[in-house]
């Protein structure tokens, strides 16, 4: 069945890939599912708590991680043994960054705001692994010809030219292009070139002393917030689940 998929449907050495990407989706949805049911107080499910320890589903996701992780550099990248490990491999990077928001912080904020963090990042793994999938190569490999592969110069040039427009693009406060820019140079580029967003690291060395420059990107960042804000938001909750009403407590009250 594995060699009649990459023969038919999926390039060749890909279908370990494409078959973790599938089991980390499948299971990021899964688990939200469950989530969102536990939260409503619905269904048969609960959390899992050990000696009254709350068990979060990122400790069974990094024990699959490993495993699968351990077991596909064992197993190469051919044969049941591929497959079945890159399914385990993705059922556990769904668990863990299902719960990146906790390990960033510490702190238990899936249902808070910064629980968010957690959706973005599954959301542009999936992005990337879905371009790697569409044949995309880091830092624009599949762009150059055959003849330009086999010269190593063209092909370092290239991977060090793009690589630092990731940086740059990363520098001004534009991670999600950064990341996307790593497989599809020209998003990176898009970042590279256009204003840094207020607060970043280029505007507080750049733009110091340059007040106009400020001002067009403090009013380029509130444009574009105003405009993609919303519909980001009511997208992540769509897939992860709206955030509890943060309370704002008066002095003095507890």
């Amino acid at each position: 069945m594995g060699h009649w998929l990459e023969r038919n449907i999926v390039e060749p050495g890909k279908l370990p890939l494409l078959l973790a990407l599938t089991a980390f989706v499948l299971t990021f949805a899964v688990t939200r599912t469950v989530t969102r049911l536990i939260r409503a107080g619905k269904g048969p499910f609960g959390n899992v708590r050990a000696g009254g320890l709350h068990i979060h589903h990122v400790v069974p996701g990094v024990v699959l991680i490993v495993v699968g992780g351990f077991g596909a550099v064992a197993s190469g990248r051919q044969g049941v043994g591929a497959a079945v490990f890159a399914v385990l491999f993705g059922m556990g990077a769904g668990l863990v960054l299902d719960e990146f928001a906790l390990i960033l912080h510490l702190d238990d904020v899936y249902w808070t705001e910064a629980g968010r963090q957690s959706v973005e990042v599954v959301v542009l793994t999936v992005a990337l692994v879905g371009l790697v999938l569409a044949g995309f190569a880091p830092f624009g490999v599949n762009d150059l010809s055959q003849d330009e592969v086999q010269n190593r110069g063209t092909v370092i040039a290239t991977v060090v030219g793009n690589f630092l427009f990731s940086l740059v693009a990363l520098y001004k406060g534009k991670a999600r292009l950064a990341v996307l820019g790593i497989v599809v140079p020209a998003i990176a580029l898009v970042g590279a070139v256009r204003l840094a967003r207020p607060g970043s690291p280029w505007a507080r060395h750049f733009y110091r002393r340059r007040p106009r420059a400020r001002a067009r990107s403090s009013l380029r960042a509130y444009h574009h917030d105003r405009r993609w804000a919303g519909p980001r938001r009511r997208f992540q909750d769509w897939i992860g689940g709206k955030p509890d009403e943060e309370v704002t407590r008066l002095p003095g009250h507890s």
